[in-house]
């Protein structure tokens, strides 16, 4: 059996992403409106503008999962197979930048602040995302596995 994550661009310009394994049935049920509570029943026309096959449901999920988080601009990539665009849309977002500013506060002094903003963009299309070491600070052990290991395999 074969799942796909699907991609439809609505009426309002936006898009639409799922997984299904029946293709034609979902893309049928969502241009008749047979499912009155889904996010394109009133956004109707849709147009199918990507699919990807995949072997397993969960495959297709964590497809689906990831795309859910991208920039409309890097899924716009992706649909225009434009992988290098990708890769530098997902570098571009996965930064973490910190910066020194003065805040002035209520009493009329001012202090220093670090801000940090931290991007979730994913790396590659459909890889696991496993997180990189920073230099000079060491790798966060996530309370649930007792480990750095984020991937769900035994060590």
């Amino acid at each position: 059996m074969a799942f796909w994550v699907y991609i439809l661009r609505c009426a309002d310009g936006s898009y639409y992403t799922g997984h299904t394994d029946n293709l034609e049935r979902r893309i049928g049920q969502h241009t008749t409106g047979a499912i009155v509570s889904c996010y394109t029943f009133k956004r109707r026309p849709l147009e199918l503008v990507f699919s990807q096959e995949f072997t397993t449901r969960e495959e297709a999920k964590a497809a689906e999962r990831q795309i859910k988080g991208w920039s409309r601009k890097k899924k716009e990539a992706m649909m225009r197979g434009d992988w290098a665009e990708v890769s530098r849309l997902a570098k571009s977002s996965n930064t973490v930048r910190a910066e020194l500013r003065t805040v002035s506060l209520s009493n009329g002094r001012a202090v220093e602040a670090r801000t940090d903003t931290c991007d979730t963009d994913f790396p590659e299309p459909f890889d696991a995302v496993r997180p990189e070491p920073v230099k000079g600070q060491e790798a966060s052990v996530h309370p649930s596995t007792g480990s750095g290991r984020t991937d769900g395999e035994a060590q």
